[in-house]
């Protein structure tokens, strides 16, 4: 649990903000926060799914933008699961401070030449960007100038891991909300990547429990607490202005939230100690459970709003700020399909 006086100070230097102070960010890298899910002996937290979400959560509670952006680059960063260990240790133990981020669109090509890939491509969206020492990106794949496909007639597709210094960033982020993610796009021009900077999502060679959870499960659960931490923030600051029946139903909504969460969590970390497989039932069932508790969480808010008067109308106060981060975050595909 992070201190209350800290929490207050967090919140406040990230208030308004488009680029987090640097006091935000050495307080990040002092708790290691970009690495949460990352090994111990590759120097990380190593927190388990429970203790990673219920950290996530606490962030998002505090400033969206800080909860968002810990959140998208820590997944990314879980991502060393997926890279062979040797190149796992070139990009994470060659830096004191590794934060990775990037798109999950397919928005590149990458022609493969012996044992490196050409890459080349435009990518929207990569949260972090000005915080990020390595971008991670998906494209198509090609040989000899043509498309390869898989076995059922699908364009290959392998993620990548490029270092920051090879990428350009294209300010263009420039939404209602989350400005301190710094979300811009990204660009990259005929650079050479070693095959061994290539990754698939479900191949995995790190042996932490961590590692075990279906891709997409893991998605949905660290998005959802940040949609949770939001709303409790705003439900917060909704009270010291205003009270009734509207408040009363989000916190009911929240509380049911925070009880699936915590009971997906235990059946996930219950089934990985046991050695038992997370079928596409399940993993359909928490996708469901997710989406469905976000529409809940988002109608609640839109039913307060219009009454908490003209002040949390002004962009220059806090429950503004609080419902613009959480209605930008609710753009993200991952519920919305």
């Amino acid at each position: 649990m992070i201190e209350e006086h800290l929490q207050q100070d967090l919140s406040e230097l990230c208030f308004g903000k488009t680029i987090f102070p640097e006091k935000v960010l050495s307080w990040i890298a002092k708790e290691n926060l970009w690495n949460i899910w990352v090994p111990k002996n590759y120097g990380g937290l190593e927190l388990s799914l429970s203790e990673g979400l219920s950290r996530l959560q606490e962030l998002a509670r505090i400033d969206g933008s800080l909860g968002w952006t810990l959140t998208l680059c820590s997944g990314a960063n879980y991502f060393i699961g997926n890279l062979q260990p040797e190149t796992a240790g070139e990009i994470f133990q060659s830096s004191k401070t590794t934060v990775l981020g990037g798109s999950g669109g397919v928005f590149g090509k990458a022609e493969k030449i012996d044992d490196h890939y050409k890459i080349s491509g435009t990518w929207r969206y990569a949260t972090g960007a000005t915080y990020l020492t390595h971008f991670t990106l998906n494209a198509e794949i090609q040989e000899n100038g043509q498309p390869l496909f898989n076995e059922d007639g699908s364009p290959k597709v392998l993620s990548f891991v490029i270092p920051r210094e090879k990428v350009e960033i294209i300010k263009d982020w420039n939404s209602m909300g989350l400005k301190a993610s710094s979300t811009d796009s990204f660009k990259v021009e005929g650079i050479l990547v070693p095959e061994t900077y290539s990754f698939k999502y479900n191949q995995f060679y790190q042996p932490q429990d961590i590692f075990k959870i279906p891709f997409s499960v893991f998605a949905d659960l660290t998005l959802w607490v940040n949609y949770i931490g939001m709303a409790e923030h705003f439900l917060a600051e909704a009270r010291k202005v205003k009270s009734g029946k509207n408040l009363e139903a989000l916190a009911e909504t929240l509380s049911k939230a925070n009880l699936k969460v915590a009971a997906h969590a235990k059946v996930i970390e219950a089934n990985i100690k046991s050695e038992i497989s997370i079928h596409h039932q399940y993993i359909e069932e928490v996708h469901s459970s997710a989406s469905n508790s976000v529409k809940s969480i988002s109608r609640d808010i839109m039913e307060i709003f219009p009454y908490l008067g003209v002040k949390a109308s002004r962009n220059d106060e806090l429950l503004n700020q609080i419902f613009r981060d959480y209605f930008t975050a609710t753009q993200h595909h991952i519920f919305t399909k």
